[in-house]
């Protein structure tokens, strides 16, 4: 049993950040940034909370499909950037959009959260069947946990978000999600937090981060987030693939997590397929975690660039370390 995707919604804080703007803040320039990365330019929040992204994208999905917010079942929110230790950020989307009959809940998946959110609403829908429609939605404010003094990391992220309405069909999809705890250190942001007041003799522990890392805001060993990345692309796909009699050249186009061009590229490569299979739009939206696959799969419906009938592959890959592909027919 597959999903069927009936609208996506998405939503780009209007507020633009360009690679002059941030060599305002950092020793960088607008060619370096581009021959690095692909990005030219990004969306940052102007004061709108993460909710806010997510329920907007989820709004335009809703009012896209036609249907009634209440008889959404469940809303899952992919999000590593939540406004709120509690509640989560899928309980303040069912509120502004008014799905008051839906269970609600967050998945945190970092950059292959909103595959992992995906399969799960698939999951859900192969086994109840009370559930008619399941609102996706993934929502990133990575603005507010980038350290905008490191210029190797800073010029990578933006803010955005995607929503997706989905409900059971017999077509095809299939799906693999991965991890590798052990890279977990090559891309992190630690809790801020004071200890509670009763602590003695605290209990000291090693995770492999580093001991003088700034809280609060990502950390990356850029090396080997290069080296996993492009592995992890090809990998994840042929995993989906495995046992389905479906080959990667039976795919009509890729929509893969929006890192960085080279790792795309070269995982390209290493997958044996052309660059022109894989939709991108990093250049003006920049690195959005796991909305980056949203926004920009909403942005090539809406241009035409996907079509009804093709066969689609979401791959994502990022902290954790995590990897996810879905393959199914659009």
């Amino acid at each position: 049993m597959g999903i069927k995707i009936l609208s996506t919604g998405s939503y780009k804080p209007l507020l633009t950040v360009t690679n002059d703007d941030l060599a305002s803040c950092v020793e960088t320039n607008d060619e370096w940034i581009r021959t690095r990365t692909g990005i030219s330019e990004r969306h940052m929040t102007n004061g709108e909370p993460t909710w806010y992204m997510g329920a907007r994208a989820a709004e335009r999905a809703i009012d896209e499909a036609g249907i009634d917010p209440l008889d959404i079942g469940m809303i899952i929110c992919s999000t590593i950037t939540n406004d709120y230790f509690t509640p989560s950020c899928a309980a303040v989307i069912q509120r502004e959009t008014g799905a008051a009959n839906a269970a609600a809940f967050d998945l945190g998946a970092a950059c292959s959260g909103f595959v992992y959110s995906l399969d799960t609403a698939r999951r859900f829908l192969m086994t109840d069947d009370r559930l008619k429609y399941v609102l996706v939605v993934a929502a990133e404010q990575l603005s507010y946990i980038t350290d905008f003094t490191d210029r190797s990391s800073c010029i990578l992220f933006g803010d955005g978000a995607a929503a997706f309405i989905v409900e059971r069909s017999d077509a095809f999809c299939t799906s693999w999600l991965g991890c590798d705890g052990s890279g977990m250190n090559h891309l992190y942001a630690k809790v801020a937090h004071d200890p509670h007041p009763f602590v003695k003799d605290p209990v000291h522990t090693d995770d492999g981060t580093a001991d003088d890392a700034p809280v609060g805001v990502l950390v990356q060993d850029g090396k080997e987030v290069y080296k996993f990345a492009t592995k992890a692309l090809p990998h994840a796909v042929k995993m989906a693939l495995e046992g389905t009699g479906t080959g990667v050249e039976d795919i009509d186009i890729f929509v893969p997590h929006q890192a960085n061009i080279r790792i795309i590229e070269t995982a390209a490569k290493n997958l044996g397929v052309g660059l022109e299979k894989f939709y991108t739009n990093i250049g003006h939206t920049g690195n959005t975690s796991s909305a980056s696959i949203p926004l920009a799969f909403d942005e090539a419906v809406h241009t035409g660039a996907v079509k009804r009938g093709q066969k689609v592959c979401f791959v994502g890959f990022g902290a954790g370390l995590t990897l996810a592909a879905m393959v199914f027919d659009y």
